[in-house]
């Protein structure tokens, strides 16, 4: 007879080990899809602000949300991690333990509503307040506080700790406006959240439980008792230290919304445009780490308030600067105008950003191309003659004419018949041709603009002129100017447009560009190492220009106005060049030992031109300086000059030539004359209109 007792009708009739192991696969397989079901992340849809700084990490701007906050989202990594642990806490120290809510702390927080009375306690862990803040809910009732612990529970079966506190972390409230510890660490303390130290962390800690009441300010008694309470329990877990003390004991330096940071206006702007554009999707938007250097943008934009300033009697009233670094092309200063909160002068107009008319700063490059072409070398002599090219008759900006002049004393005196004779025989690559190689945006035809697009009829912008001076310096070779950050080489790969030679020897006739007369720093002027320099002035005096690279820097200034009105003050090498030549001047006393970059023997900073490192494809040669040619036994004079073996147009002069004359008639001898009554001279053999100019100038030649 069987004593088994029977089975009741309730019980589950399977209790073998693989039922209960099946049972838990399709327990953890639920969670598991719970947790890893693609969803969206915790943050998604957050409007956000974006920081922008310069390159050693100071503060630009912080931008609004577009709901009106400063909220800025950092992962977790990139925020302190004191502040963190202090968060933990003051908030919820179960929070890696509990599942979302911690039933302890709810019946604490209620017995201290309800039961004490004494003041309201809430109770919830960082889990709930999230919740409370992601699906916003009401929770000071019971309904909303069992529906805030609902969607807590719900979170945390669906995201991992680390992306709650990530996402609790950049939305805790701040006081007033400010959403985040991002935010929060910019705008009251001007630090990043990465750096921010332990007095400043816990103060921040304390606050989201009671924004309104503890919102960080120098003088907030309840903040600073409360960061004290904190204070105590860290000590607790760490022990106190001198150092912690007194830095508590210190008092307190916070900042405000106020005192948000607005520098560099014109270029922080535009960097915020570029990001926008660029970005492929709405999103959080990452921190932006521009090139600028703060420092070095406050000395330009000194120097040039100073300078419109003392230049406001001449009408002088705007300006811009722009200021890059060869090596890598970096905008490391760009001040777009002389005030961006002067309506009068439509201040917030990006002048760097304008197309002007360049004048006769382009010409460097009309004669770096003739080079490479083949067509004149720096001793080369020009002929600055009244000369008619077609229905175009151009003239010098002095109404003069020089004569006999060389490439590089008709590229220093900004003489505009050479240059337009010069650029008017270059073959492919025209200038209009190179002038779109180079980046020049909006150019109309060719046929538009003529041979006036050698006198700078084409209108270029000042970020354009800065990268082709900044491809001189780099040896003939054009890189897009650097606006923000990179941790990497730039990515943009440069583009040959000169021979290494052209660039080099074009450079070298800019330095022996004369400095204009000035006083700075109390009448002594600093000059180390030279400068390499052009001016330019459109017609009709509406843009004065002045371009230079010295050290390692490309500098661009212009002066003008905005709604192109003419002033005759506005010459290029009068009121520009001053103005460039004060700001390299600060710049070099600013910083006594300049960075010397190997990488562009074309640019020395320590030694004078005469003594620049060519490159191989350069050699220098005598040549006549009367003609530009390779001397003859007449020649009575010959100068040394750079050329392009290969290139450069080297041919023997015949400018002079000796004469065999009867002296008895003055004319030319006979092959028969007797050699008793010949004498040999030296005539020069120039063309009708060079003679012409000679005796113009009151240096007549005998004609031979």
């Amino acid at each position: 007879m069987s004593t088994q007792r029977p089975r009741p009708a309730w019980r589950p009739r399977w209790r073998s080990a693989g039922q209960r192991l099946l049972l838990l696969a399709c327990a953890i397989a639920l969670l598991a899809a719970v947790r890893y079901w693609p969803r969206e992340p915790l943050l998604a849809g957050v409007p956000w602000s974006t920081a922008v700084y310069d390159r050693d990490g100071r503060p630009l701007r912080l931008t609004l949300a577009s709901d009106g906050r400063y909220r800025l989202p950092l992962p977790l990594d990139a925020m302190s991690p004191q502040l963190v642990e202090a968060v933990l806490l003051h908030e919820d120290r179960q929070f890696h333990l509990h599942p979302g809510i911690n039933p302890w702390s709810l019946l604490r927080g209620a017995a201290r509503t309800f039961v004490v009375a004494d003041r309201r306690v809430g109770g919830s862990t960082i889990t709930m307040q999230l919740a409370r803040r992601v699906y916003r809910i009401d929770s000071r009732r019971i309904p909303g506080k069992l529906l805030q612990a609902a969607r807590a529970l719900q979170l945390e079966a669906t995201y991992s700790k680390r992306e709650i506190l990530e996402a609790y972390l950049n939305l805790a409230p701040y006081g007033g406006n400010v959403e985040g510890v991002g935010a929060a660490s910019l705008v009251y303390f001007q630090r990043r959240a990465a750096s921010l130290p332990l007095a400043a962390a816990l103060a921040l800690a304390v606050v989201p439980q009671s924004p309104a009441r503890r919102q960080p300010a120098t003088d907030n008694a309840a903040l600073l008792r409360a960061r004290a309470q904190l204070y105590d329990e860290w000590a607790r877990r760490h022990g106190r230290s001198a150092p912690s003390e007194a830095s508590l004991a210190t008092p307190l330096q916070v900042f405000g919304v106020r005192d948000l940071p607005f520098a560099a206006p014109h270029q922080v702007q535009a960097v915020l445009a570029a990001s926008a554009h660029a970005a492929a999707q709405p999103g959080p938007a990452a921190e932006i780490t521009t090139t600028l250097e703060l420092r070095t943008q406050h000395l330009l934009e000194r120097q040039l308030q100073g300078f419109v300033s003392r230049q406001r009697r001449f009408g002088v009233s705007n300006a811009a600067a722009l200021l890059v670094d060869v090596d890598d092309l970096s905008v490391v200063a760009s001040v777009g105008s002389a005030s961006f909160f002067d309506a009068t002068i439509a201040g917030q107009n990006d002048g760097t950003r304008a197309r002007r008319s360049p004048g006769s700063a382009l010409k460097p490059f009309i004669y770096a191309l003739a080079m490479d072409q083949g067509l004149v070398h720096p001793m080369t002599v020009l002929k600055d003659t009244p000369q008619s090219f077609g229905a175009f008759t151009p003239e010098n900006f002095d109404g003069d004419f020089a004569g006999p002049v060389t490439v590089q004393d008709a590229l220093i005196r900004s003489r505009n018949v050479p240059a337009v004779a010069v650029g008017a025989r270059l073959t492919q690559p025209g200038f209009h041709s190179f002038l779109r190689s180079a980046g020049v945006g909006e150019l109309q035809s060719e046929r538009h603009y003529g041979l006036a697009i050698f006198l700078g009829g084409a209108e270029v912008t000042m970020r354009e002129m800065a990268a082709m001076y900044a491809m001189l310096a780099n040896g003939g070779v054009l890189q897009p100017l650097q606006d923000v950050a990179s941790s990497g080489a730039s990515s943009a790969a440069g583009v040959r447009l000169l021979s290494e030679g052209a660039s080099y020897i074009t450079l070298d006739m800019l330095a022996h560009n004369p400095r204009p007369a000035q006083a700075f720093l109390n009448g002594a002027v600093r000059q180390r190492g030279p400068a390499y320099w052009k001016t330019g002035t459109s017609t009709g005096f509406r843009d004065a220009w002045s371009v230079g690279v010295f050290d390692h820097y490309v500098l661009v200034v212009w002066v003008g106005n905005f709604d192109g009105r003419p002033n005759p003050a506005f010459v290029g090498v009068q009121v520009a060049a001053p103005l460039m030549f004060q700001v390299i001047d600060a710049l070099r006393a600013a910083a006594p030992a300049p960075r010397v970059s190997a990488a562009r023997p074309a640019v020395s900073v320590d030694r004078p031109a005469s003594m620049l490192r060519p490159p191989a494809s350069v050699s220098t040669v005598e040549v006549c300086a009367d003609s530009g040619d390779l001397p003859n036994a007449a020649c009575p004079r010959v100068v040394r000059t750079t050329f392009i073996p290969g290139v450069s147009p080297i041919r023997a002069s015949n400018l002079h030539r000796l004469v065999r004359v009867d002296q008895r008639t003055g004319l030319q001898a006979c092959a028969g004359a007797p050699a008793e009554f010949v004498r040999s001279e030296v005539h020069e053999f120039w063309e009708s209109d060079m003679l012409e100019q000679f005796r113009r100038a009151g240096l007549p030649r005998r004609p031979p």
